[in-house]
């Protein structure tokens, strides 16, 4: 009988710190910020994190031939 092998990766938080932010896009810690045009959410302690929703849409962005956003197509209209 043969057997396969699946390999899944799941996220566990929606929040991420800065590497784990990196690493999800997969980008280098020391680029994400500079590459990366979604901010970070400033908690209250000081801490920052970024939010796996932003950083999804962000890299849905960069894909050639992705839709724009409602925003961007009223922006361009004027």
């Amino acid at each position: 009988m043969a057997k396969a092998m699946l390999s899944l990766q799941v996220q566990p938080y929606r929040m991420l710190k800065k590497a784990d932010a990196a690493a999800y896009c997969g980008v280098a810690a020391g680029r994400f910020e500079v590459l990366c045009s979604v901010p970070a959410v400033a908690y209250p302690d000081g801490s920052r994190l970024w939010d796996v929703r932003d950083l999804d849409a962000w890299v849905d962005s960069l894909k050639t031939g992705a839709a724009d956003s409602d925003d961007a197509i009223l922006e361009r209209l004027g």
